[in-house]
């Protein structure tokens, strides 16, 4: 094995990386974050690919999500966003030490985009779409949310009080996390 064929290995993982968030509809920063393409790269890849696809695929435009009161805006958003953070979790998507960092501690996000980790998220999403076929959660959202319980600023992981499930709850939340089954009213249930 040639020196160089490495890097043509890396350049190819690069690009097919970058062809499975286009398919999930990502859009171009997103991308360029987490495989290190150029802008103009990811746009030719578009037109070669993208454009004779079997459906439609949208180009997104302007920023990512960036509110994490998404997640927590309803009983769906935040059963669907425990699923998706369980089923990221235990893919490997978000490194170890994110998932119970110490108190105070921010989680280290900055190493999380990358082309393993991209591979997992795109594994992670597709398994959490299988689950959920009807899930409101965009991609660009799942990516959102892997990289906001990685650093723990923002958002964080935690086990319900009640039935010791996985919750997503913010860093500074004063009470007990309850998962929304646990925390409606006995008579609701």
């Amino acid at each position: 094995m040639r020196i160089s064929d490495d890097r043509y290995t890396r350049e190819r993982a690069r690009m097919e990386l970058a062809l499975r968030f286009l398919y999930l509809e990502a859009r171009t920063q997103t991308i360029r974050t987490w495989t290190g393409l150029s802008d103009d790269r990811i746009r030719k890849l578009y037109r070669s690919y993208m454009s004779h696809a079997r459906r439609y695929l949208p180009r997104h435009r302007g920023k990512s999500p960036h509110q994490v009161a998404y997640f927590t805006r309803s009983v769906r958003a935040q059963e669907e966003t425990a699923l998706l953070a369980s089923v990221l979790s235990l893919l490997g998507v978000m490194p170890a030490a994110a998932a119970a960092p110490a108190a105070g501690a921010v989680g280290d996000a900055q190493h999380l985009p990358g082309v393993a980790r991209g591979e997992l998220l795109c594994q992670a999403f597709e398994a959490f779409q299988l689950v959920l076929p009807s899930a409101q959660i965009s991609f660009e959202h799942a990516v959102f949310l892997a990289t906001a319980l990685a650093r723990g600023d923002q958002l964080r992981l935690d086990n319900c009080g009640g039935c010791g499930g996985f919750v997503v709850i913010e860093p500074f939340q004063l009470r007990t996390p309850r998962c929304p089954y646990c925390a409606a009213p006995a008579h609701s249930r």
